[in-house]
């Protein structure tokens, strides 16, 4: 561990420019890469580049791998599954797998009822689900879906519909679902009202009604409101602390369903099984994937039973709930629990969050720091008092700290995102901290 990060040549070094060619020559370009990482292994919380080159994960793979890169349990329930079935189609057949992880998401999620799982492979998937689950709920009377301005859902069609994250998501592929509605999200430090909490009274929740029920969408047709309950592509914000109260008593006002996207920010990312577990809310349905397989595609949704009920034939999916894949969430729920990484992500998140708190102080280009669990995110300002987002210097500084052997990614407009294993060793979190603080306060 001494000697991570290392790097042995300056990224990307030639095998890694060999495979990016090859890469742009035959794949198709409609992605992002934040910095040109190749990466051939990794293990823990280190992943090292087909150069040789040794980096400390604040990403985990974009918040997929919280129980570690090849987690030997985790490796050994696959190796086990795969010699014994890979495939049979859950849709027709049955599996042990799926039913044994059904069991253990219906004991964790939140909610003192009778739940269902539906298994899928993606969080696009799992959120196209849970749409089809709440419209077919109502038998087809409440057409309209609520979603929030900066939110990602996915980017299938429906799921696009709901995302409003960046422009370029969105551009060219209208017209997406009808009827699909978007509020402005909780975030404090850029209140679309300018307002200050808490004397703002939580009007965000307020306008729902009085600008939205009271004037063009009528509540009755409004199926199901879908959020995240900490925004994570949208700048892993966290709303105030009475916010999703507020919003579960507004639907349940009006008989909406609440459908909570815990694709980013479950399965312990942020010291709880679910995030909503902060609010002390109970959603009606709640779409899961990344963590949950530990890299396996693999998505659920689980709801309330009696919500959980479209008519056989209406809705399934081949390689849904794939022996493989559940085996391996399987294992993944198991050391969350025997590694009690619950209470190690809250401890750990504290301390960064105190880290950086501390380093906001003497760096002006910090301008928030926020987050719950080892879910953080550092907004970027080129000034405080006009709160200018520092995009520019957001780049600089995720590609200096690719540079310097750290890997962490960006959210929303200037948000550094950290998002380490929930397993990763405190030497090196503590390491890749100084080197992340190291590089903030050049460009500040």
């Amino acid at each position: 561990m001494n000697k991570i990060p290392l790097i042995k040549v300056e990224p990307p070094g030639p095998k890694a420019r060999e495979i990016i060619g090859e890469d742009e020559k035959y794949l198709m370009q409609s992605f992002i890469r934040y910095y040109p990482l190749v990466a051939a292994e990794a293990r823990g919380a280190v992943v090292v580049d087909v150069d040789g080159n040794k980096y400390i994960d604040f990403n985990s793979g974009l918040a997929v791998m919280s129980v570690g890169h090849c987690h030997l349990k985790v490796v050994e329930a696959i190796k086990r599954q795969s010699e014994k079935l890979l495939h049979y189609s859950l849709t027709d057949f049955y599996y042990e797998e799926p039913v044994k992880l059904a069991r253990k998401l219906v004991e964790i999620a939140p909610g003192s009822f009778d739940k269902r799982v539906f298994f899928c492979n993606s969080g696009a998937e799992s959120i196209e689900g849970a749409l089809k689950t709440a419209r077919g709920y109502f038998k087809g009377s409440r057409p309209y879906i609520l979603a929030y301005i900066g939110s990602f859902h996915g980017r299938t069609l429906g799921a696009l519909s709901l995302t409003s994250s960046k422009p370029v998501q969105r551009r060219y592929f209208s017209p997406m679902i009808p009827c699909v509605e978007h509020v402005p999200y909780p975030y404090c430090y850029r209140c679309p009202w300018k307002q200050t909490f808490p004397d703002c009274g939580y009007w965000c929740v307020d306008f729902i009604e009085e600008w939205y029920f009271k004037r063009y969408v009528p509540p009755e047709e409004v199926a199901c409101i879908v959020f995240e309950p900490i925004a994570g592509e949208g700048g892993y914000i966290v709303p105030p602390p009475e916010y999703w109260k507020r919003i579960r008593k507004l639907c349940d006002k009006y008989g909406i369903l609440m459908v909570d996207d815990e694709v980013q920010a479950g399965m312990g990312r942020t010291g709880r099984w679910f995030a909503i577990e902060h609010w002390n809310t109970e959603p009606d349905i709640i779409c899961v994937a990344k963590a949950i397989a530990s890299g396996l595609p693999l998505g659920a949704i689980i709801g309330r039973k009696e919500v959980m009920s479209l008519p056989k034939g209406s809705h399934a999916t081949t390689f849904g709930g794939n022996p493989v894949s559940c085996a391996a969430a399987n294992a993944v729920i198991d050391v969350i629990k025997e590694e009690k990484l619950l209470s190690r992500a809250t401890r750990l998140g504290e301390k960064i969050l105190k880290f950086f708190e501390d380093l906001k102080t003497e760096c002006k280009l910090i301008g928030d720091v926020r987050g719950k669990g080892l879910m953080i995110g550092i907004e970027l300002v080129k000034d405080r008092k006009s709160k200018e987002p520092a995009k520019e210097e957001l780049q600089k500084i995720l590609r200096d700290c690719f540079k310097n052997g750290v890997l962490a990614i960006g959210a929303g407009i200037s948000t550094l995102r950290l998002a380490p294993p929930l397993t990763i060793p405190e030497d090196l979190l503590d390491r890749g901290l100084e080197i992340i603080a190291s590089i903030i306060k050049k460009y500040s």
